[in-house]
């Protein structure tokens, strides 16, 4: 069985190299829905409680929400770059207090300090759904992740690799035994 959530994500970003109206800056509201698969936990009659899936990827998504994407070697990401440090922003403000974790894979880099999102590919939904499942294969049982920006979206199914060790209180994964949230020892 299934847990699923969704994510509404402001983002920035354009197609360098793309010639075409998406080639501009340009903002998107997107969709990421993330369906979670496991057994039914039978102290809790779940599969995986909602809000922790939320509270469990907002913690990588959240770089992605009202930030820059650009591709690594697009020309605008040195100049802003340079106007952010100018402004004393490239550190970070005071202000920006939706900073997720820092991650680097192969695919992208995130820059929380300064809400800025670097790819190797260019940032489409397809490219998002990759990212994604990246950063988070190893903390959810991820069987399918859709993305939807505008008129665009994709979705990728994926095997699941087994059941996640969960506790019959809570519903969460345990860590060496013990659930983070309420303490149950296994």
């Amino acid at each position: 069985m299934r847990s699923i959530t969704t994510f509404d994500i402001q983002y920035a970003h354009r197609f360098y190299g793309f010639k075409g109206e998406a080639q501009y800056l340009h903002g998107h509201t997107g969709v990421l829905t993330i369906e979670v698969e496991d057994t039914v936990n039978p102290g809790v009659n779940m599969v995986f409680p909602c809000n922790e899936i939320q509270k469990t990827a907002w913690n990588v998504l959240k770089n992605f929400d009202h930030a820059l994407i650009l591709r690594e070697d697009d020309p605008l990401l040195p100049a802003v770059l340079g106007v952010y440090e100018k402004q004393g922003i490239l550190t970070g403000h005071p202000q920006n207090t939706m900073k997720g974790e820092v991650f680097r894979t192969e695919l992208a880099t995130a820059y929380p300090d300064c809400r800025l999102v670097v790819t190797k590919e260019t940032m489409t939904v397809e490219g998002m759904i990759k990212i994604v499942y990246e950063l988070l294969k190893d903390k959810l049982n991820i069987a399918k992740l859709t993305f939807t920006s505008g008129v665009n979206a994709a979705t990728q199914e994926y095997p699941v690799k087994g059941t996640i060790d969960r506790c019959p209180l809570c519903g969460i994964a345990l860590k060496n035994g013990v659930c983070p949230k309420c303490g149950y020892r296994k």
